[in-house]
């Protein structure tokens, strides 16, 4: 533990009654895998392979060409079991995670609790062991779970069709803005359409996805209270105008309840509209995305739908589109012929995979799992409960001192972006070093995407998963941090005491010599040095 002055008893002052949680995490020093192999070490004995095999195929290396054999055995550690059990254990008691708190800081990340049940589902072997090349006979259950899956996002959304081939949010961005593409160009206004028109709370993705696929970048202002201005989108579409991508609420958790009236807008002009419902969590059984005049939508299966985020992965960004737009759609489809289920790869138009095989089965069974067990009442009470949830933390939240939610004040959606600007200004502390400060209480918030719109900004989202004694607890915490911020700011800066969480050198993300992805890559950087 640090011991920077007055933290150690300020730790001992909380009552144990008190809503802030008094948490020590558990510290190892200890090495990556690499490091603690040991030649000769060894977790399972591999069995021979049986004679009647090696008859069939030979010893499995001999032949395969030249040029796809290795030239030297693959550097993997060489550690026992019990070595690999304890290094893992002890990794695991490192970190926080929705499992281990109250994980409400993720915001526009949907951090919900994901049922147990479904982990057993997608663990059984009828689904662990399944294999994308497997005859469409084989799998009959999981294709007709697939289609099942697009039935229902199809009413949740008011599309006509759904892809669960991208593997995330930013990817189904990126397949929204391919359709767009392959769309206009069907019609013979590829070159002319160059111009995608965004918004500045919407995520960073949707500008980029589409600057990938060559189009022009246009954004539309928010106004005074953080609204998308209307009146300058009537000023940015034009002749040129591809499609409009917006999220909504955007990540502020400002709702704009106007939004057909820019739909229109930009249908007037020949335009697409793409709807970013990445975190749909608090418009499930309320809104659709057909009614407010969308030609297309994705929702994150790892958000909304309940599938873990699992460390950035696997995921599920599940697109949908209206019948006019369904033969763009990445191929295959999941179809069902009233006899079988099976892939259709009959699409004439479509853009082509952007990815391969037939995206996630473990993501799509956790959704439908979770989907059949909620019901559609089910469903729109996940909505009710998340906007209540989160009302209730802003109304709590603005009391403290330091903090500030910008742009519309009253009631938001399922998430809001704060601002401890007050803060910084009376104290010197940033969000980082609350940030920082919040493991010590087994806490986690999310600041904000860059560039910051919003100053000093946390975004916090608590979904319908937490009860109001844990909200309070989450609050606490933050109240608790911003008084030690205006009585001794340095116990705050020099944060965290009482967890493994560490200072992160922001520079080093922007230089890539820096950066080591692979164990070769540092033993290389390393021995450069």
């Amino acid at each position: 533990m640090k011991t920077s002055e007055g933290t150690i008893d300020k730790m001992k002052r909380i009552p144990r009654d008190h809503k802030v949680r008094r948490f020590h995490q558990a510290k190892w020093d200890e090495p990556v895998i690499f490091e603690l192999s040991q030649p000769g070490e060894r977790g399972v004995e591999v069995p021979p392979v049986e004679p009647q095999i090696v008859e069939t195929v030979g010893d499995g290396i001999s032949q395969l060409p030249d040029s796809l054999r290795r030239k030297k055995r693959p550097n993997l550690p060489e550690v026992s079991q019990y070595r690999v059990i304890r290094h893992y254990s002890r990794i695991s008691q490192e970190v926080l995670g929705s499992d281990f708190n109250v994980e409400i800081g993720q915001g526009t990340c949907t951090m919900k609790y994901s049922p147990k049940i479904n982990e057993r589902f997608v663990r059984s072997p009828k689904m662990a062991e399944l294999h994308p090349l497997q005859d469409e006979s084989t799998v009959q259950g999981m294709l007709e779970m697939t289609y099942q899956l697009d039935l229902y996002l199809r009413e949740i959304s008011g599309m006509d069709k759904f892809s669960f081939q991208p593997g995330s949010g930013t990817q189904a961005l990126f397949t929204q803005a391919s359709i767009v593409r392959k769309y206009h160009e069907s019609r013979g206004e590829g070159e002319q359409r160059n111009e995608f028109i965004t918004t500045h709370f919407s995520h960073p993705s949707q500008a980029a996805t589409a600057a990938v696929k060559g189009f022009k970048i246009i954004y539309v202002p928010a106004d005074e209270n953080g609204y998308p201005d209307l009146e300058a989108l009537k000023g940015l579409v034009s002749e040129r105008t591809a499609a409009f991508a917006v999220a909504n609420p955007e990540d502020t958790g400002i709702y704009n309840s106007r939004i057909k009236e820019f739909t229109d807008v930009v249908h007037a002009a020949g335009g697409l509209c793409c709807y970013d419902q990445a975190n749909a969590n608090g418009l499930l059984g309320i809104t659709r995305a057909l009614e407010a005049g969308f030609d297309m939508c994705f929702f994150n299966l790892h958000k909304t739908f309940s599938v873990p985020h699992a460390c950035g992965g696997p995921a599920t960004g599940a697109i949908g589109v209206t019948a006019e737009l369904a033969p763009f759609l990445p191929g295959p489809l999941v179809d069902f012929d009233g006899e079988r289920y099976f892939y259709n790869r009959d699409l004439q138009n479509s853009i082509g995979k952007v990815r391969s095989f037939y995206g996630v089965p473990p993501a799509v069974l956790r959704s439908y799992a979770w989907v059949r067990a909620l019901g559609a009442d089910g469903l729109k009470e996940v909505a009710e409960i998340a906007c209540l949830n989160n009302n209730y933390l802003y109304h709590k939240i603005l009391q403290i001192r330091g903090a500030s939610a910008p742009y519309i004040q009253g009631r938001r959606l399922e998430q809001v972006r704060y601002s401890w600007q007050q803060l910084k200004e009376d104290t010197g502390v940033t969000t980082y070093d609350v940030q920082r400060r919040m493991v010590d209480f087994a806490h986690h918030y999310w600041t904000s995407h860059h560039p910051y719109v919003v100053p000093e900004p946390f975004t916090l989202e608590p979904t319908e998963s937490y009860s109001m004694a844990e909200l309070d607890e989450y609050v606490a915490a933050l109240t608790h941090i911003s008084q030690e911020a205006y009585e001794n700011p340095e116990i705050v800066k020099t944060a965290p005491h009482n967890s493994t969480g560490h200072r992160v050198l922001e520079s080093v993300l922007d230089d890539p010599n820096q950066w080591c992805i692979t164990w070769r890559a540092y033993l290389k950087k390393t021995a450069q040095g």
